[in-house]
């Protein structure tokens, strides 16, 4: 059975090979397909949280599949429903996806005569397979289907209803998006401006992210409140479907600086996801329309 450390590390590894080759696992192409959206498991409902869904996304990149549903072996066995063997070329223990559960833990010591609480997480490991690589009549069901409508036009109203139930104080002028703490207000280019319209909200939505940051009492470096802000806008252009594009500003200069701290401190993605995805479920919770239940 791996250490913490072990797990830890290993993770790390994971995302960090994937930036190496200029891969944003957080980032999912856009579908209209009620089956595609962030990672959730099927039996709950409810979306992975904290690193899951990177690993998820990477495990989906990789082989190819389309759906958002996922469960454990015995979970889709109890659907009646069978793993696909294990394809000639991937390699054992490669065909379902690792991913972590952290389970709380008090224990109780004592100093100078005082009995103190050391909170910490344990984390477990479990492996998941995508309704994709699942047979039965049940897995059907959650699959991208091939009669799927192309060019449809997105909808954009969830995510207007989200930006206007924050309360949040925009502006509209100028060339640059920005919040700032000081007065407490985000600063956007005229929403015209943007091509495809789809990265006016995907910046709006980072901004709100920082915008949420004293409201969640979070406080972190420049480089893990950008990976933070990236990552959240993203889990919420997903749920809402808003079509999400290579915008993002100084590509290159973020992800040489996330390398660094992911190199330099194997807890940085675990302590960035899970905070993304708090961040993503206090915004979006903003708007009826979307699914902010998170495991």
């Amino acid at each position: 059975m791996p250490t913490q450390t072990e797990i830890r590390q290993d993770i790390t590894n994971r995302i960090v090979a994937a930036l190496e080759q200029d891969l944003l696992p957080w980032r999912k192409p856009w579908s209209t397909s009620p089956n595609v959206g962030r990672a959730a498991n099927f039996t709950s409902g409810n979306n992975y949280s904290g690193v899951n869904p990177l690993l998820l996304e990477l495990h989906r990149m990789k082989f190819n599949f389309q759906s958002r549903w996922w469960g454990t072996y015995r979970q889709w066995e109890a659907k009646g429903c069978m793993v696909k063997r294990r394809p000639d070329g991937v390699k054992s223990g490669e065909w379902g996806c690792r991913i972590v559960f952290a389970k709380p833990v008090t224990k109780k010591k004592e100093k100078d005569g005082k009995q103190l609480e050391d909170k910490f997480f344990m984390l477990r490991n479990f492996t998941v397979f995508s309704a994709d690589q699942v047979e039965g009549e049940f897995a059907e069901s959650l699959k991208v289907q091939d009669e799927e409508p192309t060019g449809t036009v997105p909808d954009f109203a969830p995510a207007d209803e989200l930006i206007e139930g924050t309360g949040a104080d925009i502006r509209h002028g100028g060339e640059s998006a920005f919040y700032r703490p000081s007065d407490d207000y985000i600063q956007m280019p005229n929403k015209h401006r943007f091509d495809p319209i789809g990265s006016y909200y995907e910046s709006l939505f980072h901004e709100l992210a920082h915008w949420s940051e004293s409201r969640l009492g979070w406080t972190a470096s420049y480089a893990m409140n950008e990976l933070v802000a990236e990552m959240s806008a993203s889990f919420i252009s997903t749920e809402l479907g808003v079509p999400q594009g290579e915008s993002f500003e100084n590509h290159a200069a973020y992800i040489k600086s996330w390398l660094k701290a992911m190199n330099d401190d194997p807890s940085f993605i675990f302590k960035a996801s899970t905070q993304a995805s708090k961040v993503a479920d206090y915004l979006l919770a903003f708007c009826d329309t979307a699914v902010v239940a998170s495991v």
